[in-house]
């Protein structure tokens, strides 16, 4: 993989790795959908102010209009909308075994479906040792969380299982619809034209129907989730998504959803160093597994080995 395509790579994995402060730090206290739609709607202004002003604003083509929107509604809107639920009901742990391991799987299997990647063994391996990985991360978490489950509680869970799992389908299918956008703007101006309907139509949903957003519009939010805030616009969606647009296009899908591998594991490191949180020997050979399925994704296919051709073909008579 080209480097600059590597550099990146590894940027987006350390700003999505903690991206979970600023999220824990805002729905604390902040409705969630709204959180989540103010958050989109500013960074897809800013983002089309920058395409703007570095001259890469363009009106879509008609044909192309249907595809932002899609792009928009799937990969913001339905995403967070059923992932911030969904998170209310499960614990972190059945939430991130779900988001993580399905996402890549989803980006795989969309690619393979609309045929914007063909098919490789050495991926879908890799994805298996990732999804392998984050079960030993997460899954003991999880499996406890859910024993400890019973009636009314269960089923809420299993909801709410089931609204993250969804996020992740929705969010790789609009990531593989986006890539033909990709090829014909900018990746600044897709960003910020699915951010900002995406948000849009977040925070509609949001005053329409969830408790307190009305009120939370006022903005007394408290320091810890205005900074929450800030850092997710201008870290999570300003540079991060504006990478992950760049790095569909460069590397496809599949490669690029391999983050999801990676970003687990700076969250757990940073909640060991800035809370605390222990790690047992199990976790640190699922990231190490994680951390191999992430290689094992992004490394490049060697070439075949070349027919051998007859010298006379390349004599000169």
């Amino acid at each position: 993989m080209p480097r600059h395509s590597t550099l990146l790579f590894l940027a987006l994995c350390a700003i999505w790795g903690t991206t979970w402060i600023g999220i824990k730090a805002g729905v604390e206290v902040v409705p969630p959908l709204l959180f989540a739609g103010t958050r989109f709607t500013a960074a897809g202004l800013l983002l089309l102010g920058i395409a703007a002003w570095r001259g890469e604003f363009e009106l879509p083509a008609r044909q192309d209009v249907l595809r932002f929107g899609a792009t928009s509604l799937l990969m913001i809107t339905l995403c967070y909308a059923a992932l911030f639920w969904g998170m209310v009901h499960v614990d972190s742990g059945t939430g991130a075994v779900l988001e993580m391991s399905l996402t890549p799987i989803a980006l795989m299997g969309f690619a393979l479906w609309l045929r914007e990647e063909v098919f490789d063994r050495r991926r879908l391996a890799a994805l298996l040792l990732g999804v392998t990985g984050l079960a030993m991360l997460f899954g003991p978490t999880a499996l406890r969380s859910w024993a400890q489950a019973s009636g009314e509680g269960a089923m809420l869970r299993l909801a709410g299982a089931a609204a993250v799992a969804s996020a992740a389908v929705t969010y790789g299918w609009g990531s593989v619809v986006a890539r033909p956008l990709l090829r014909r703007y900018a990746s600044i101006f897709v960003a910020g034209s699915t951010t900002l309907i995406g948000g849009l139509l977040l925070l509609a949903i949001s005053l329409a129907a969830e408790p307190g957003a009305v009120s939370a519009l006022g903005g007394q939010w408290g320091a810890a989730a205005w900074a929450g805030w800030v850092f997710l616009v201008l870290f999570g969606s300003l540079i991060g998504y504006t990478i992950y647009m760049t790095l569909l296009r460069e590397i496809g899908a599949t490669r690029a959803g391999t983050y999801a591998f990676v970003s687990p594991i700076i969250a757990v490191l940073l909640g060991m160093a800035c809370f605390g949180e222990q790690i047992h020997p199990l976790d640190v050979v699922g990231m190490a597994v994680m951390l191999a399925a992430a290689a094992l994704a992004m490394a490049e296919r060697k070439p075949g080995p070349r027919r051998a051709t007859s010298p006379s073909a390349f004599q000169k008579s």
